[in-house]
């Protein structure tokens, strides 16, 4: 019985690399762009959902992040002709830097307070990228990014991008089971149930949030920088409070607790808008209808619903056994 199961396990998996490999040349060039977007949104939810769903923490600020990443592959290639892997490097340690020294105070807040504190973080960080003109161009932002170049193979059509995107976003994704499933993430599921408890068991919250908030970090910076990359294009419309409001409802449209429902929600944020503007001027209303049925209806998320369904129907399958 379970080599059956294991074969199956590894038939549904040979399955879905084949369907993840032919995808970008058997649908049209817009939506294999939608889905370089959704695994850049993948990257990025990935770190909200560590906080949201195993610490407990709403963060509002990983489009700062996103935008120093993004800012930092523009500055660098544009302005000082640096190679790509320049920039990635540069708005990663600039955020985790970042991170680090403002998570600390920040962290220290719980609740709405938290939340508001990282709301607080992402206006400052919006207003600074308008202001910085002379590093941030302002409202007319940098052009002419390059295309990534793989040793002489140019990643400039979507469909080749799809690739370098999704096998980082694959990579993000098995960073952050690693994470849920060691030490550390039975300690994040500890504070996030009982802080009174976790602390009374010698865990170090402050420390730990610290960790994960740099995590979270690292994982925006890494997808603005793909993002400037991919459009060669970056301006303060980008970075602004409302791409954190989106980044966060990737894990709650999805399932904050779930790695798969994160790629679930960022399907949801990019694909839906796109389907429903084909209705014309009432696309953002159903927008917003969709999201309130959502978090409505399930609570745990579409991922959440989804294993609702799929224990009830082995539940029924065993009674009538």
């Amino acid at each position: 019985m379970a080599s059956l199961n294991l074969q199956r396990n590894l038939l549904w998996i040979a399955v879905a690399l084949a369907v993840w490999a032919a995808l970008p040349f058997l649908v049209p060039r817009n939506i294999a762009d939608l889905l370089v977007f959704t695994g850049i949104y993948t990257i990025a939810g990935l770190g909200i959902g560590l906080l949201l769903g195993h610490c407990g923490i709403v963060n509002l600020a990983q489009a700062t992040f996103y935008g120093l990443g993004a800012y930092a592959s523009a500055y660098c290639t544009v302005m000082m002709g640096w190679p790509s892997i320049t920039g990635f490097l540069v708005g990663a340690v600039i955020s985790m830097a970042l991170a680090y020294v403002i998570g600390r105070p920040i962290l220290r807040l719980t609740g709405y307070f938290l939340a508001l504190g990282t709301l607080a973080l992402s206006a400052i960080a919006s207003a600074l990228f308008f202001e910085w003109d002379w590093l941030t161009g302002g409202t007319l932002g940098i052009g002419g990014i390059p295309k990534l170049d793989l040793l002489g193979f140019v990643l400039d059509r979507p469909s080749r991008y799809y690739f370098f995107v999704w096998i980082v976003a694959f990579a993000c994704m098995w960073a952050a089971h690693n994470l849920v499933d060691s030490r550390s993430g039975l300690m994040l599921r500890a504070m996030r149930d009982s802080s009174t408890a976790a602390a009374a068991l010698s865990v170090d919250l402050q420390s730990l949030r610290t960790r994960v908030f740099v995590v979270c970090a690292l994982f925006g910076s890494l997808a603005g920088s793909l993002f400037a990359h991919h459009v060669s294009f970056v301006s303060t419309q980008s970075f602004t409070v409302d791409r954190s409001i989106t980044f966060l409802l990737i894990p709650v449209i999805g399932g904050a607790t779930s790695i798969p429902g994160i790629v679930v929600g960022a399907l949801f944020i990019t694909f839906l808008p796109e389907l429903l503007s084909k209705l014309g001027d009432v696309h953002q209303i159903l927008f917003g209808l969709a999201l309130v049925a959502v978090v409505v209806l399930m609570p745990d998320g579409l991922m959440g619903a989804w294993d609702r369904f799929r224990a009830r129907l082995v539940a029924r399958g065993g009674s009538d056994a």
